[in-house]
This record gives structure tokens, sequence and C-alpha cells, in this order.
């Protein structure tokens, strides 16, 4: 076997013919824009990659067919949140053989060395965890837009090479032909009419103000989480630019008390449904089809990727009132017909709580992996989230 660096244009187009090699005849597998992966590659559009690096190989057979591909990643700010720097590994895709994995693996590893970390955190993306994060253990299904999708015999692949379980990751969906259980409805409406709430959906006119409040809101929210980092404007700035087409204006929205911004809500129509169509590709056909299948409302699901409330007001019924406001908006978009909440860390009780409250059933499973290079040193999983109300 071979290792090949990805550094060129014959050799990207190599990573990228890897996964059409794994999942072929596997009608459950939506492959991504090639646009979209190569953008987490390059730091001139990934704000990730700018504060530390990223590199990326395939893995071959002496004859010259591919078996894997695999990236390595690390941001200096997060990294050093951890006890231990920890960098991340991603895009892994590989045939059957412990043996090729394990040489991926090593690879992602030994350069995550050289570059000062001493934990790898997998499969994961370089970027923030509400895109392509973790891997699937339960929920073989055509994912939603944003959710990896994988072989069931990766998770041995992992834990073979000496992986552990690092938090989990649940999905919950929620069937919008069925009525909302009613004690919830009656909170949430009663909540909604308070006069020192205020809700209010995105606007793209007041794109500024609602980054600064999306900013302040994040940061309040997770600030007790132990290796929390505050939102980088500019990281909201280029999702909503990229995500411009698909983006429903009226499916984001941020709670208000008393002028104060306390809660946020952002939740995409599932482009994959679209995506399936595309094979990877938005080039002028790809474009005319994506057009095509909007224009016939053939995205009859959505995502929710954030729901964020600051501790103060977790108690208060805030979320159902927003899921109130949000009720009428998809009275008026009959051919959604599911929402798709995920994900919730097993870590933070109180968004599952949420997603329970409202409805949701429990439909998939993801696992964050950790690798420790000290292969002596303790391992933890991740904590849970303790809040205060101060």
């Amino acid at each position: 076997m071979k290792i090949i660096e990805v550094t060129d244009k014959a050799t990207r187009k190599l990573f990228h013919k890897v996964p059409h090699l794994i999942y072929k005849g596997d009608s459950n597998w939506i492959c991504p824009l090639e646009g979209e992966v190569e953008a987490a590659f390059d730091p001139g559009k990934n704000p990730y990659v700018r504060k530390g690096g990223i590199t990326r190989w395939v893995l071959q057979d002496l004859n010259g067919n591919l078996l894997g591909r695999i990236a390595a990643f690390y941001n200096r700010d997060k990294a050093n949140t951890f006890e231990q720097p920890t960098g991340g590994c991603g895009y892994f895709e590989c045939i059957n053989d412990k043996e090729a994995a394990f040489a991926l693996f090593d690879n992602a590893r030994d350069w995550l060395k050289t570059q000062g970390m001493e934990a790898m955190d997998g499969p994961v993306n370089p970027g923030e965890n509400y895109m392509n994060w973790g891997l699937l253990v339960n929920g073989f299904m055509p994912q939603g837009y944003g959710m990896p999708y994988n072989k069931e015999y990766y998770l041995d692949l992992y834990g073979s090479y000496g992986f552990k379980i690092y938090f989990e990751q649940y999905s919950y969906h929620l069937d919008l032909k069925k009525e909302f259980p009613a004690r919830f409805w009656k909170i949430a409406e009663w909540v909604a009419k308070k006069p020192q709430f205020n809700f209010l959906h995105f606007d793209w006119k007041e794109k500024e103000r609602f980054i600064d409040d999306f900013c302040r809101i994040y940061d309040d929210a997770w600030r007790f989480h132990e290796h929390f980092k505050p939102l980088d404007k500019k990281e909201i700035n280029d999702f909503l630019s990229g995500a411009n087409p698909t983006l429903d204006e009226a499916m984001i929205w941020f709670a208000y008390h008393e002028g104060r911004p306390i809660a946020l809500f952002v939740m995409v129509p599932d482009v994959n449904q679209i995506l399936r169509h595309l094979k990877g590709k938005l080039d002028i056909v790809g474009t005319l089809k994506f057009l095509y299948h909007k224009m016939r409302n053939n995205m009859t699901r959505t995502r929710i990727l954030i729901m964020g409330i600051v501790p103060q007001f977790q108690k208060s019924g805030v979320e159902s009132a927003i899921f109130w406001h949000l009720n009428k908006v998809m009275k008026r978009k009959p051919w959604y017909t599911e929402i798709e909440m995920s994900w919730a860390g097993d870590f933070n009780p109180q968004i599952i709580s949420v997603y329970k409250a409202v409805g949701g059933e429990h439909m998939k499973t993801h696992y964050t992996l950790r690798y420790l290079f000290d292969r002596d040193k303790p391992f933890e999983r991740a904590p849970i989230i303790q809040r205060t109300e101060n």
C-alpha cells in the first residue's frame, strides 16, 4: 500500500473518487457537493484552518487501486481548550480492511503529532460541529443536510484502532402531520403572548444586527461548556453567504426579553433531498436540476442546526414559544412534512428534554470518537454541561 498526499488537481480527483467506490450501490448515501468539500481545505474560505493547519491523503494498493482516504487538521485556539491539545481527522472513507484503515489513521496521527497535538477526534470536520460531525452507528437511512453517513463496519475500524466514545449524538425527527403534545402547545402560546418577550425571524436587510445577536446568544448559552470558544462573527457571515440560495428567513428565529437577545433557532431545508440527484456536481446541469427540484418543492424535510437559550431563560418555556411561531410558518409551507432535530449531545440533557417535549422521536445516533496518542493516559468522556443562573 502507498499513501499519497493530496496536493494537485489529479490527487484531488482521486480524493473525491474514493467515496463513489465505497458507496457504489448504496442508495442511502448522498454525495456532498465537491465544491463544499474543497472549501473546507481552503484557508481563504474556512476560518478554522487559518489558525492551524490541514492536509489529506488517499491510499492505494500497489496496483494503483484506491483503498481509502483521510484528512487531518487542527485549530490552535480550539485544540488548546482540552487537557491535551486535540486535533481532528475526517473525510475518512475506507474499504473493510483494518490494515488499510490503520494505515490512514496512523498517517493522520503522525502528522498531528508533528503539529504538537496529543489526541485526535474523529470523524469530525474542520469547522463547527453542526456540520458533518460524528460516526453514524444507528439509523442507516438517507441523512439530512450536514449529517454524515458511513458504512456500518466503520465503527469496528475505529474501535479496533483504539478510538473511544467521547460523546454520543442523538437526532430526533418530528412528524408535522401529527399534532404537537397538548400540554406543550398550551405553554407555548402562553409564553409567546407574554408582553416582555418578543420574537423575530431573520431578515437579510438587518443581517449585521442578527449576526451580532446570534453571537451574543451563542456565547451566553454555551459559555459554561468546558471547552467553550467564543463564536467568530465572520464564520456566521460566511455560513449565511454560502447558504443564501437555500436559507429561508422565516426558519431562523430569535427571542428577546425586554430587548435583550436570549434565544436563537436555526433551521434549514434539507438540501440533501435535492443533492442526491446531483452526484456532487453543481455545474450548469447540476444548477438547473437544483432549481427544478426546488421549484417543485421536492424538499419535504427541514433540519434544525442550532437551538440555544441563555441559562437564565432555559426554564422559561421560550423554546416552546419559538415552535409556536414556527408552526405558523410551516402551515404556510405544507410541502414540509418532517423536521429533523439534530443533533443533541448526551452531555446536554437540556436540549434533549426540549426535543422530547415537542414530540421528537429518536431516529439516529452518531458517535464522536477520540484517540489519545499516549495509550497509557486515562480516557475521560465529555463532561455534562454544568450551568449557573448567574
